[in-house]
Order: structure tokens, then C-alpha cells, then sequence
């Protein structure tokens, strides 16, 4: 199905402004722009915000009551996805990994704010907590409707072939957009949305936790997924998929002198505000491949803010 006709919940504040970071740019010796993806306006905003107008239109059209996904403690996904629940008059039921911390703040609190239900896996693995939260749900009597891991299914990413050909009509080019890349759906979205509009510079996705040999198999096949799901019909290869994985420190959610640095950069020069574990990665690592020349000088680049600052009330010590 052709995307101008794949049902959609308007839930965005579209399109996100394209705006240039002058103090940073000159600094670093390049052309630096934004994407403002943070502010897609449903609680605190964030790239998921875009996914969830298309999983949200099939979540209608299967009579779900009920929503149902999963991610870290802090997942800002979790926390989108609860509001347009809320905003659809939906139940909530979000699936977060490991135990409850001892202290309520950042999503967590926006979780329960939005009335979600926490269901923590504990010692479960998470598909395992999931599939038994999706059949509970049913046994009470839900219509529920399960959507994935970072709303990372071609449904969802069809909001990022959507986001490409906004940026295409914002009317400005770049040699490299650099993104902070995950589940992979948001790449993916913009590759296929790349070959759809002629975009010729380099997607890099900055990987927060996979390795980048399993994220570029990742971000390929939903590519893949994605177009034909769109009837466009292309396939895309792994080798096709730019990913850099040099700046995963020691791991998921582990703030280190890259992430503090970043966020601090882009707040004290530019009044904007990033996340510790997300954006703050990605743009520490583009920050790392400017001054180490693996960027040129005088580049023209977009770093696409994906949002979760909710975030940072969560690492204070960290950031602070």
C-alpha cells in the first residue's frame, strides 16, 4: 500500500523545525544543523511520536482496547506510546526490563502520570514477559494490540519514510545526516525514504547498544520489510547501512565523559537540550568523528534529534 494511503492518527506537531547551530558549527569547523524531532509534541515529543500515527491507525482498525510494548526502564517509547494511548482513550500496559528502582523519575514518572500499567520482567526475559502480559490481557477480556520494541515494525517506520519527504521539502541538503540508531526502525525509515526522494548523502546511524554488524542486518531488513510493505518493492543489503559502533563505552545507558560532554555542548552553546543515552551518544560520537577528521571540515550536517530528554531528570548525578 502506497504510504499517502496508509491510515494514519494525526498525533505529531508537523513538520519539526530545520534549524542551524551557528555557535557549535563554527566551533567544530562544519555547516551543523537540527532536527527538531524533539518536539513532535506529544509528551516531551521524540521520533516515536511519528511511528505511533501509523501503529496507532492499525491499532483502530484491529478494535484494540488496549496497548500493549516494552523496553528499558526509561524508554521513551514506553512513555509515547502510553500517551497516545491516553489520547486515544486506550488502556496502557507497558512491559520495562529488570525490577523497579527504588526512586520514581524521568519516563517512569510520565509512565505512570499517563496511567500506564508497569509490568516488570524481573528475572524473564523480555519475550517471554511480553507474550504472558499479551495473554493476560486477553483472558481479562482486552482486544489487545502488541507494538514492538521501538515501535520498530514497517508499520511504524513508515513514519520515517514520511519524516524523509518532509526534510525533502524543508528544501536543504546535507552531505551526512547522523542519527542515534537502536532498534534500527528510525534508520531504517530514512533510507527508504532516502532512495524515494534522491537523497544522496550518507545516513549514519551512531549505534547506542548493538554491534554494528548485527544493526546493519537489522536496519537492512526492515528497510527491506518497509518498502515492500509501501509497494515500492526495493531491497536493501547490510553493506547499504552506515553504522559506527566505537561509542558504546561500557554499555546501554552507561553515562561516560562522550554522552556528558555532548549534552553539555549542545546546552551551553545552544540553549538545546539532549538525552543522556540516546542523543547524547550520537552526538558525542559525531562530536569525536568531526575533531578526529573522519568527518571533513566544512561539511554541510544534520543531526536529527530524536528526542527523550525526559531522560535526564533520571541520570542527574551522571549529567551533573
Amino acid at each position: 500500500m502506497p504510504l499517502e494511503e496508509l491510515p494514519r492518527v494525526p498525533l505529531a506537531h508537523l513538520p519539526t523545525p530545520l534549524d542551524r547551530l551557528p555557535r557549535l558549527g563554527d566551533a567544530l569547523g562544519v555547516d551543523l544543523w537540527i532536527k527538531r524531532d524533539d518536539q513532535t509534541g506529544l509528551a516531551f515529543g521524540g521520533n516515536k511520536t511519528r511511528k505511533l500515527e501509523y501503529l496507532l491507525a492499525g491499532a483502530q482498525a484491529h478494535k484494540a482496547d488496549l496497548l500493549i510494548t516494552t523496553g528499558a526502564p526509561q524508554s521513551n517509547h514506553c512513555r509515547q506510546t502510553a500517551a497516545a494511548a491516553a489520547k486515544a482513550g486506550m488502556d496502557c500496559w507497558l512491559v520495562l526490563m529488570g525490577t523497579p528502582p527504588n526512586e520514581t523519575a524521568g519516563n517512569i514518572l510520565l509512565d505512570r502520570l499517563l496511567g500506564a500499567n508497569l509490568i516488570w520482567t524481573k528475572d524473564d526475559p523480555r519475550d517471554v514477559a511480553l507474550e504472558a502480559a499479551f495473554e493476560k490481557a486477553r483472558q481479562a477480556g482486552h482486544q489487545p494490540y502488541l507494538i514492538p520494541y521501538g515501535g520498530s515494525s514497517p508499520t511504524g517506520i513508515a513514519g520515517y519514510v514520511s519524516a524523509m519527504q518532509e526534510l525533502s521539502q524543508q528544501k536543504l541538503e546535507f552531505d551526512v545526516i547522523i542519527l542515534a540508531s537502536s532498534s534500527g526502525g528510525t534508520q531504517a525509515g530514512l533510507l527508504v525514504g532516502a532512495r524515494q526522494v534522491g537523497f544522496e548523502g550518507k545516513i549514519l546511524g551512531i549505534s547506542v547498544d548493538p554491534p554494528a554488524e548485527t544493526l546493519r542486518a537489522t536496519v537492512a531488513d526492515l528497510a527491506t520489510q518497509t518498502s515492500h510493505m509501501l509497494s515500492l518493492g526495493w531491497s536493501f543489503e547490510p553493506n547499504e547501512v552506515e553504522v559506527d559502533d566505537r561509542f558504546l563505552g561500557g554499555g546501554y545507558a552507561v553515562v561516560s565523559a562522550l554522552e556528558r560532554e555532548a549534552v553539555q555542548s549542545f546546552a551551553r552553546q545552544e540553549g538545546i537540550l539532549l538525552d543522556p543515552v540516546y542523543t547524547g551518544r550520537a552526538a558525542g560520537g559525531m562530536l569525536r568523528l568531526i575533531e578526529n577528521g573522519d568527518i571533513a571540515r566544512g561539511a554541510k550536517i544534520l543531526f536529527w534529534h530524536t528526542g527523550g530528554t525526559p531522560g535526564l531528570f533520571a541520570f542527574t548525578d551522571q549529567i551533573a
